[in-house]
């Protein structure tokens, strides 16, 4: 269930939307002091933050500058009475991400709501995707969000049959991977499977992240195949 915070003194306006959220399948906290909003805010996840401007104690701006200066990127939607265009500039530049003037149609409300929520998840997704897109081992790493590899502070330039041997490698690490494996993962399948490609990319691959390291990481298993894995020996 995702949660809502709920800062706003105004009684009727208070029970509105708590009421049509809680209907709605929301989970929502309340607050009418905008002091405790922000220990709320601090203290607990939510999945949106809805703030009014004019809050006994701290007010709404501020709580939303001191939520981002504490690198808590929550959503937050203010609700207020002020709807002047600099009013909702100066919303906006203190950290919030959308700006809804009262009153207001509870069905504009919640679909806010669920397009803050929306993005807030997609963005989610979209750093979790590219996160699990980099790999590394030892010194070497290899992102594939922007197809770049590098082995400590250099960057290596790989041709694109080079790329996919290595992700490989990466994505089977201290696995021993057979040549027929390698082909038929790297290769189109009509490969003779005599051919010496494979040994011919893995030389080219340890030439450009081997070359001149002490700590070899494509390691030959004699009659088996080939392994990517951190060890001090000489590669065969």
């Amino acid at each position: 269930m995702q949660r809502i915070l709920l800062v706003e003194d105004e009684a009727n306006v208070l029970s509105f939307i708590k009421r049509g959220l809680t209907e709605e399948g929301y989970a929502v906290e309340i607050t009418t002091n905008g002091n405790d909003g922000l220990k709320m805010a601090l203290q607990y996840r939510f999945d949106l933050i809805i703030l009014d401007i004019m809050l006994p104690g701290m007010n709404g701006l501020d709580i939303c500058r001191e939520i981002r200066n504490q690198k808590i990127q929550t959503p937050v939607l203010f609700l207020t009475a002020l709807g002047t265009a600099e009013n909702v500039v100066i919303g906006l530049d203190r950290g919030a991400d959308d700006y809804l003037v009262k009153p207001f149609k509870f069905i504009e409300l919640l679909a806010r709501i669920r397009a803050l929520i929306r993005r807030k998840t997609g963005a989610q997704q979209a750093q979790q995707s590219r996160e699990e897109s980099k790999y590394s081992i030892d010194d070497l790493e290899l992102d594939d969000y922007t197809k770049t590899v590098k082995r400590g502070t250099s960057n290596i330039s790989l041709t694109t049959t080079e790329y996919k041997l290595l992700l490989l490698f990466l994505k089977n690490q201290r696995r021993v991977l057979s040549r027929t494996e390698i082909l038929e993962s790297v290769w189109d399948l009509n490969f003779n499977i005599g051919t010496n490609v494979v040994d011919v990319y893995v030389n080219y691959l340890r030439k450009k992240i081997d070359k001149e390291k002490e700590n070899k990481l494509i390691h030959t298993v004699v009659g088996m195949g080939y392994v990517l894995k951190e060890g001090y020996e000489k590669s065969n």
